[in-house]
């Protein structure tokens, strides 16, 4: 895993697609400069102290499996997320970066506890909070960017 950066644009781009985000907050950007201008954000956050977006990476480097991230890592309740690519689905790579992010998490951080929000939908991103020892805190509905009600659990 690795920050964010510019370079990353035109894989998010084409990763970060509807169904990906089927149970997630955020809707797909339109258009590659849309995609440019969310990552300055997260670029911004990171340099604010704020969040911390890292590109997940195959082990070679080359290859871009998806995004996972810290928010609000100036508060004492961050907040865990993660989205990965259709083709990494399936092959651990989820449940091993969140890992490696809780690390740096407990090593960096002084909270009071970590937030995993979840679509109950979403089995498999249920399980990598679970397998952290992870348990339901609050049940919550919501419409996403777009214009989709999420059923979550946090």
């Amino acid at each position: 895993m690795q920050t964010i950066s510019l370079e990353h644009t035109e894989d998010v781009f084409r990763e970060f697609t509807s169904e990906i985000t089927t149970f997630m907050y955020p809707k797909p950007a339109q258009s590659l400069s849309e995609t440019e201008k969310i990552i300055r954000e997260m670029i911004l956050q990171r340099e604010n102290h704020t969040d911390l977006v890292l590109v997940i990476l195959k082990k070679d480097g080359l290859e871009l499996l998806g995004i996972c991230e810290v928010g609000a890592i100036d508060t004492q309740t961050p907040e865990l997320g993660i989205w990965l690519k259709k083709s990494a689905h399936g092959h651990g790579f989820g449940r091993e970066a969140i890992n490696t992010l809780k690390d740096w998490v407990d090593k960096n951080l002084e909270y009071n506890y970590l937030s995993y929000p979840v679509d109950k939908r979403n089995i498999p991103s249920q399980k990598i909070a679970k397998s952290l020892g992870g348990k339901v805190f609050r049940e919550f509905q919501h419409i996403n960017k777009s214009g989709n009600l999420l059923d979550e659990v946090e």
